[in-house]
């Protein structure tokens, strides 16, 4: 039969180098009406804020029963692993799609009797440098978490948005929020035996009215990791590549680590923005808000940090988020390392191929979404379109007070 595989060029180079040899692509996939899903949302304490579990567990266990169903096929077609493994949502009209996708893999000089040893949401360039690094794969997992704005915290929160400075309750939520992901994958990581998480990568996603933080990566055993990390796996969304290069150096990443914080202009503030946005020069309330927010933010990664007995902090990235209303969220991720002795790589250069990225041969410049990119960070202009927003409210609110009482 016709090989029809996933893998490029350059992930099968690398991936024979390790004894791997393509196999086909297999899917696994199950949908569900939105009619269900709009009937949970009926009883759902949106206003509120946080997570929605109905909704958290209807989508752990769409996503969990197309990964089962790839799996199954991949043991069909007699693969040993699965590469490149994503699990996503695609939206059909009324319904949703649980979609996961891989190539299967098998080993060179292999038997129609192999079994399937492992999963991963690396590719094949990736899973070189991972088992370069030393770690064994197991298996591909995930963690999610549903979750409502609504009123970020309940009435208390907003009515502290009215003051400029970060805003507790907010902060608290999102904080929340943000590492119930993480903690998910770990758990699952440790259910099949795993001390690591490696490659994982976070993604936040529109589903009917809410959204979606979800993080994937591959649970891994690494024979150095002292053996605390069994129940405590190790977690890093450092790219394969990446960690490499800092294995080879004797640093271990230990821990994914998240600082978050949210911020409010405060009434005045936003009123004071607006105006000076007629005019040319800095508005120094934005300055000073964002510049706060971001140390903030980066505060909590330091004390996380040191929890965990990390040298330092690598591959930082910032975001921010307009919530509305004059309210910024600013999210900090990074990877906590430090050295360890007997860790190293297998091979002393890593290879050309490994490294290559390969060029999207297929464009499609036709396809429009209505789907806001939740992971895009917003600029200022966004956050002052909100204060102008909120300024036209309270003009109005300012008006129909003079009509009553003049």
């Amino acid at each position: 039969m016709t090989l029809i595989t996933g893998l490029s060029g350059n992930e099968i180079y690398c991936l024979r180098r390790k004894g791997l040899t393509p196999g086909d692509l297999v899917i696994g996939n199950s949908v569900i009406a939105l009619g269900l899903v709009r009937s949970l949302l009926s009883g759902l304490k949106t206003l509120v804020g946080g997570e929605v579990h109905q909704i958290t567990a209807l989508i752990q266990e769409g996503r969990s029963r197309a990964y089962r169903r790839l799996v199954r096929e991949a043991g069909q077609r007699g693969g040993v692993g699965i590469t490149g493994v994503a699990n996503e949502l695609v939206f059909q009209g009324t319904n949703v799609e649980f979609l996961a996708i891989g190539s299967c893999l098998h080993r060179e000089n292999g038997t129609p009797d192999d079994e399937l040893a492992f999963s991963t949401s690396a590719d094949g360039q990736a899973l070189y440098c991972q088992l370069d690094c030393g770690f064994r794969p197991l298996q591909f997992v995930f963690g999610n978490v549903a979750y409502a704005v609504g009123l970020g915290g309940g009435l208390l929160g907003g009515l502290r948005s009215l003051v400029r400075g970060e805003v507790v309750e907010f902060s608290r939520l999102f904080n929340t929020i943000r590492h119930l992901a993480l903690q998910r994958i770990s758990a699952e990581a440790t259910a099949v035996g795993a001390n690591a998480v490696v490659g994982i990568r976070t993604t936040i996603l529109p589903f009917v009215g809410l959204q979606e933080m979800v993080m994937i990566g591959t649970a891994s055993h690494h024979p150095a990791l002292p053996a605390a990390y069994t129940d405590a796996p190790i977690t890093s969304d450092l790219t394969n590549e990446e960690m490499w290069n800092l294995i080879d150096q004797g640093l271990m990443p230990v821990q994914l680590v998240l600082g978050v914080s949210v911020y409010s202009l405060g009434l005045w503030g936003g009123l004071s923005a607006f105006f000076k946005s007629f005019v040319r020069g800095e508005i120094r309330e934005l300055s000073s808000l964002i510049y706060a927010a971001r140390e903030q933010a980066l505060r909590h990664i330091e004390v996380d940090a040191r929890r965990c007995g990390a040298d330092q902090v690598v591959g930082i990235k910032t975001y921010v988020y307009n919530l509305g209303g004059g309210i910024v969220e600013f999210l900090a991720i990074g990877t906590a390392v430090k050295a360890m002795p007997g860790v190293h790589t297998l091979s002393e250069q890593l290879l050309p191929q490994a490294i290559i990225r390969d060029q999207d041969t297929f464009i499609n410049t036709a396809q429009s979404s209505s789907a806001a990119p939740l992971n895009q960070p917003t600029n200022s202009r966004s956050i002052l379109g909100s204060v102008g927003t909120l300024f036209a409210i309270v003009a109005w609110i300012g008006y129909v007070m003079f009509v009553i009482f003049r």
